[in-house]
């Protein structure tokens, strides 16, 4: 069995302005406290961000850095806060917010990035054996698009996984298929 844990990447003023895409650098309380988090693996990969990066970094593990563990594409409406969109555009952000499978304008719908993370979650059972230890860092919304997947869920399910930074979610693959493993706690 291969065991996969996804971590959400440290605290970013974008996630606490509600900041869509970008790469801000991670708070650094927040990068304090992942120190202190005790993670081992065989493999460590994490999205391009700098918070994703220095989190795995924080954690004791220099990351192979992986495009496809990237946020979501915003296009048009990168690095804007939602509250200014809601404002100049309230009806497309509205579209937006209660439709996943529409995307923002030059950006990815939230089925997109399932494709994506799927292709990867693949490909990463292809790489690893039976016995490795896998940990990945990367932003909020890559943890959520990975859930939905797992679980076989549909776009419309991601406003009811809250994903807050340095929490993790652990994956094992067995047979084929990944599937949510709960383990004790510390």
């Amino acid at each position: 069995m291969t065991a996969l844990t996804v971590i959400a990447h440290a605290l970013t003023p974008a996630l606490r302005g509600l900041v869509l895409g970008g790469d801000a650098e991670p708070d650094p309380a927040s990068v304090e406290v992942a120190r202190d988090l005790k993670v081992s693996a065989d493999a460590v990969y994490a999205g391009p961000e700098q918070a994703a990066v220095q989190t795995a970094s924080a954690l004791g593990f220099t990351p192979v850095v992986e495009s496809t563990l990237r946020d979501r594409e915003y296009g048009e409406w990168a690095g804007r806060e939602l509250e200014e969109l809601l404002a100049a555009e309230p009806s497309r952000v509205s579209a937006w917010l209660e439709r996943p499978h529409t995307a923002t304008p030059g950006g990815e719908t939230e089925n997109d990035v399932l494709v994506r993370v799927a292709d990867w979650l693949g490909d990463l059972a292809e790489r690893h054996d039976e016995r490795s230890a896998v940990v990945a860092v990367v932003h909020p919304a890559v943890v959520r698009a990975i859930v939905l997947y797992v679980v076989d869920a549909p776009a419309e399910s991601l406003r009811h996984v809250d994903v807050r930074p340095l929490a993790a979610v652990n994956l094992s693959h067995h047979s084929g298929n990944w599937s949510l493993a709960f383990v004790p706690s510390a």
